[in-house]
Order: C-alpha cells, then structure tokens, then sequence
C-alpha cells in the first residue's frame, strides 16, 4: 500500500486559541466542505471532541453515497488533533491539525497520510481522481476560511509531497 501525504498550511491573523475553538467543533466542517461533495454529519450534533470520539459523515463522491467514520486520536487542545478515518473511501486516512504561535498569529498546518484503493491501478486512480480532488478540498477551505478569518495574504500552501 502506497502512502502519500498532502499538506496544507494557513496562517491566521487571530490568535490560536480561536482557530482551534473552530476547527475543534465538527459542524464547522459543514462550512468549508464544498457543497459538489454533499457532505453531511450523521453524529448527533453537538459533539464533544475528546481522544476516542467518533464521527459518522455522509457524502457523494462521483455521484456514489459514501459513509465515513473518523476517530479523534492525539486530542492537545489547543495545538493539535487528528482524525483518522475508520471507514471510508481511502485504504488510510490520517489527517492531523496542528495549530502554533507564529509572527501574525496562528500557523495552521494539515497534514494528511493516505492511501487510495485500485492494486496495480494505484498511480492511475491516483492521478485522475484523487490528487487533484484533494486539492481542490483544501482550496475550496481556505477560500470558505478567509470569510471567517483573515488569513495573511501571500502564504504559501505546502501541496502534495
């Protein structure tokens, strides 16, 4: 199983307490989830974040409903949690959330190991399915974050590795 990792990174004029109190809640995933993905938490609402939580999603990739469970794992508020998929899409998904003091204010970093389905074809669905939708997730967020926050204009993002 071939693992890529993906990573994004913002930074934040606010202070990392409140870009964490964002992120820290589930519902705001509704927010900066694009809408072609028609994703939707099947949790009870509110959700109490904690090391163990369990989240139960739905979603349409390509027209096809998907379900998925994350798990909360390495919950530090405020600086870092991850999400680790235990059924969905992806043979793995890891995607921690880390969140540091920087010059202007908070530095958030997503990183994201993963490994998609397809054997022999793995480079293949790779290339033409998955990649490129990652990263139009992560753009569609931080153009939905920068209407929430103000995010320092001209930061890079990291991109796939």
């Amino acid at each position: 199983m071939k693992t890529r990792i993906f990573q994004s990174r913002i930074e934040f004029e606010e202070p990392r307490a409140e870009v964490f109190d964002f992120f820290s809640k589930p519902e705001n995933l509704n927010l900066i989830t694009p809408p072609w993905l028609h994703f939707g938490i099947l949790t009870p609402l509110p959700i109490e974040m904690h090391n163990g939580a369990r989240i139960d999603y739905r979603l349409k990739l390509y027209g096809l409903p998907v379900r998925w469970e994350t798990e909360i794992r390495g919950w530090d508020p405020p600086f870092r949690f991850t999400d680790i998929q235990l059924r969905g899409p992806y043979r793995k998904w890891i995607h921690t959330h880390i969140f540091e003091d920087s010059e202007f204010g908070t530095l958030m970093t997503d990183h994201v190991e993963y490994a998609v389905p397809g054997w022999i074809l793995e480079p293949v669905v790779h290339r033409l399915f998955v990649k490129r939708r990652i990263e139009k997730i992560f753009e569609y967020r931080r153009e939905k974050l920068s209407e929430v926050f103000t995010i320092r204009a001209g930061f890079p993002n990291a991109g796939e590795r």
